[in-house]
């Protein structure tokens, strides 16, 4: 079962690791690069960016989440304590990432697709854009943090 454990807790940075980069890359490379284009290019590139990340990230995002909450169960049931509460730490910050991520990001998310989708730029595109920067940051740090856990997980495994 310990085998099982650290299987769970890899597959799950796998997960979180591709999350937590595409996050990263927003918050150091495209929130900055964004202020420079004018608001139609914005709403034309986000609303885009949105509609193939909204269909493909889920996928790594439930392997993380998934694979941290097995991961911490599993370490349980074996008696690693620590990896457990490892795991644990790594699963709470990932469901807090989602709240996040449900609440915040999607609506807007949703908002730039479909007027990229009618080729239009809503007057308040900068201010969307702005309230999706807002968050980025802390979601590419709560990923962070928890891909450090579960690298954690693994150690103590």
């Amino acid at each position: 079962m310990i085998v099982l454990a650290e299987v769970t807790a890899l597959l799950a940075v796998l997960g979180v690791g591709l999350v937590w980069g595409t996050d990263a890359f927003c918050a150091l490379v495209q929130r900055p690069a964004l202020t420079r284009v004018d608001d139609s290019a914005l709403t034309a590139v986000m609303g885009n960016v949105h509609r193939y990340g909204d269909r493909r990230m889920p996928v790594p995002g439930v392997v993380g989440l998934v694979g941290s909450l097995a991961a911490a169960v599993l370490a349980a049931l074996t008696g690693h304590s620590a990896a457990a509460s490892a795991a644990g730490v790594g699963f709470v910050l990932l469901v807090v990432w989602l709240v996040l991520y449900v609440r915040v990001s999607a609506p807007i998310n949703r908002t730039l697709t479909a007027a990229a989708d009618r080729g239009e730029t809503p007057a308040d595109a900068r201010a969307l854009q702005a309230g999706w920067d807002r968050i980025i940051v802390l979601r590419a740090a709560l990923q962070g943090v928890a891909l450090l856990a579960l690298g954690i997980t693994l150690v103590l495994l």
